[in-house]
């Protein structure tokens, strides 16, 4: 009787390109509720997230439109998107 159950997985959408993916593939950038923004590796801290691609080129795209300020709806200072990029990097060259 029981029919196969096909499991719903959560997708997000980059807000570097637009697209959509399941969401254990995209990186999450938390800002905290103290102000600050941060990468979560994990993808559970708590905050507001937004999420972006493995690909820096993603990154650069929504630094240039500020999407992830709009996102997160707070300034982000360059030291913090130039160590999302290295982290991004990092992670493209595992």
């Amino acid at each position: 009787m029981s029919a196969a159950v096909k499991k719903r997985i959560p997708e997000r959408r980059c807000v570097g390109c637009g697209e959509s993916y399941p969401k254990k593939t995209l990186l999450r950038i938390v800002r905290s509720p103290e102000g600050e923004v941060f990468f979560d590796p994990t993808g559970k801290k708590s905050g507001r997230g937004a999420y972006i691609c493995k690909n820096v080129q993603c990154l650069r795209k929504a630094r240039k439109a500020k999407r992830l300020e709009r996102n997160l709806d707070c300034e982000i200072p360059d030291e913090v998107y130039d160590g999302l990029e290295s982290e991004i990097d990092s992670l493209e060259l595992e």
